[in-house]
C-alpha cells in the first residue's frame, strides 16, 4: 500500500498520510506478481541448493578419483624405477659376462691352435711310423 503525504498551506504543518486511491486497484495484481516471483525464486533457490549438493557429491567423487590416480601413478613410478635399477644391474652383469666370454673365446682359440698342432704332430708321427713299417712289410713279401 502506498501512502501519500499531503501538505497544507499553513505554516509548514503536514497532515497525516492518506492512502493514494489510484494505486489501491493495483495492489492485488502487484501482490500476485510478487507471489509468482517469490515462488519462482523459491524454486530457483531449491534447484540451486540441489545442484550445489550434487556438485559437492561430484567434487568428492572427483577428489577420490584423483587420489586413486595419484596412488596408481606413484605405484607405476616405483615400478619403473625398480625396473630401471634391475636393467642397470643386468647391464653390469652382461658387461662382466661379455668380458668373461671374450676371455673364454681367447682360451678356446688357444686350445684349438694347440689341438691343431697336436694333430699335426700326431699326423707326422703316424706318417713316420707308417714309413718305418712299410719297408719292413715289403721286405717280408719278397
Amino acid at each position: 500500500m502506498r501512502l501519500v503525504t499531503v501538505r497544507s498551506r499553513g505554516a509548514g504543518v503536514r497532515s497525516p498520510a492518506v492512502p493514494d486511491s489510484t494505486h489501491n486497484d493495483d495492489i492485488e495484481s502487484r501482490v500476485a506478481v510478487l507471489e509468482r516471483q517469490f515462488l519462482k525464486l523459491h524454486e530457483q533457490v531449491a534447484l540451486a541448493v540441489s545442484e550445489a549438493s550434487a556438485a559437492r557429491v561430484l567434487a568428492a567423487g572427483a577428489d577420490h578419483d584423483v587420489s586413486e590416480v595419484r596412488a596408481e601413478l606413484r605405484a607405476h613410478t616405483q615400478s619403473l624405477n625398480a625396473l630401471r635399477e634391475t636393467q642397470l644391474e643386468l647391464s653390469k652383469e652382461v658387461h662382466s659376462l661379455s668380458k668373461e666370454v671374450f676371455g673364454l673365446q681367447d682360451k678356446v682359440t688357444s686350445l684349438d691352435d694347440k689341438v691343431t698342432r697336436g694333430f699335426s704332430t700326431l699326423s707326422a708321427g703316424m706318417t713316420q711310423i707308417l714309413a718305418l713299417l712299410t719297408p719292413t712289410s715289403d721286405s717280408e713279401q719278397s
